[in-house]
């Protein structure tokens, strides 16, 4: 009997980040007075001289397809933001630009992962990471970031995580969901052993430029010769210049590599769109100063949330230094009871929190954390202050 459905779609699980977030919005337009933690981006409008070049591009007739690649002044400039930001060498042609990184994610494992390759993906990771594999044929292998290593895994545990059929390390510094940022030296010990072997790593970079307490991150592209030919750098203007909706992302690959993306993506979504690669080649000339008014917002809401999560008994969380997230571990209070009904699980936990306090969260289990919750604090301070306030109240109610 022919299937409906390709069999290659029961591997792929929907977002539960997405979910969630959609429950919270549905919930507060029937007027339930939802406090929402799960926002995966900036909560800044994008700012004013990026929608300018946008408006001029728009009135300049800019509105027809571009190469498949991107448009060359864009690809020239996202070149020189390597070379600037990164001490990265890379030719326009060796940079793609994509509808967002998400899909220069999908780009890079469709290219290089062949059926049962597999991926070695450290946790708690981004929950996109495995159902890209997998829908590329690729086999997840999962290493365990410690807490007190700030979720950070180490190079033992990539080298024994490595067998024959390991094709690529996905790495991400900053991290989502754990903020965590991996130093130069970090960084550089972690590329030795993919040297050693020679696989391929993948290097989301989205957060880069949301970093907090001296945390500075570094490319491991940057490594060595040998390491940017094993290294596919993505990164995008959504999370740096509050652009989520627009959908431009971009990568930077070994020139083979590159071109193989650059087929493929003609084929499949032919290019970004036009518009938005304008703004945001604007984006990318904006002054640093811009982007760090709005880190200085999220670093004072960072300082907020960590405060008023350790005065509630019971959770804890692990110090982010990038992105805008926290993992607040709630894994000790599993086993206890909300209305008769026993909590276990960070679902249960999230669900049963929703129902009481009308606080939306993300359960750690889609990150590879069942013990944890993610919270975003891509939202105002006082809304920080009566969400946790909300939570304090849910974890006095468990019995």
């Amino acid at each position: 009997m022919n299937r409906r459905i390709a069999s290659r779609m029961a591997a792929i699980s929907p977002s539960l980040t997405l979910a969630v977030t959609a429950k919270a919005k549905a919930m507060k337009a029937a007027g339930e007075p939802v406090i929402s933690f799960g926002a995966g981006e900036p909560d800044f409008n994008t700012p004013a001289n990026i929608i300018a070049a946008a408006k001029e591009a728009l009135d300049a007739g800019q509105t027809k397809y571009t190469p498949s690649s991107g448009l060359l002044p864009l690809r020239k400039a996202i070149a020189e933001k390597f070379r600037r930001d990164n001490g990265l060498e890379y030719e326009p042609s060796q940079i793609i630009v994509s509808n967002g990184a998400k899909h220069s994610i999908f780009n890079a494992c469709f290219a290089l992962i062949e059926p049962g390759d597999e991926v070695i993906i450290p946790a708690p990771y981004w929950l996109t990471y495995p159902e890209v594999v997998k829908v590329c044929g690729g086999v997840p292998v999962y290493i365990e970031g410690a807490r007190e290593n700030k979720f950070k895994f180490t190079p033992a545990q990539l080298e024994a995580a490595i067998t024959p059929k390991t094709k690529m390390l996905i790495f991400n510094s900053p991290s989502n969901p754990t903020g965590a940022v991996y130093a130069e030296p970090e960084v550089r010990a972690i590329a030795a052993v993919c040297e050693k072997h020679g696989i391929f790593v993948l290097s989301d970079e989205i957060y880069e430029k949301l970093c907090y307490g001296g945390a500075k991150p570094f490319s491991i592209a940057a490594c060595s010769d040998k390491m940017k030919d094993l290294t596919i750098t993505v990164n995008g203007v959504s999370k740096t210049y509050a652009m989520t909706g627009w959908r431009v992302g971009y990568l930077a690959a070994p020139a083979d590599v590159a071109k193989a993306i650059d087929s493929f993506q003609s084929h499949a979504t032919s290019n970004a769109c036009s518009v938005s690669q304008y703004a945001a080649i604007a984006a990318l000339a904006s002054p640093e100063s811009q982007v760090r008014e709005m880190v200085d917002v999220f670093a004072r809401r960072r300082e907020k949330m960590l405060s008023l999560i350790a005065g509630i008994d019971g959770v804890s969380a692990v110090e982010p230094n990038g992105a805008f997230y926290v993992m607040l571990v709630v894994g000790g209070l599993y086993g206890k009871s909300y209305e008769g009904r026993k909590i276990e699980g960070s679902v249960a936990f999230s669900d049963a929190l929703l129902e009481s306090e009308k606080v939306s969260t993300v359960p750690g289990v889609s990150f590879g954390a069942d013990d944890c919750l993610r919270l975003s604090y891509s939202m105002s301070e006082a809304d920080i202050e009566e969400g946790l306030g909300r939570i304090a109240r849910f974890v006095g109610k468990l019995s």
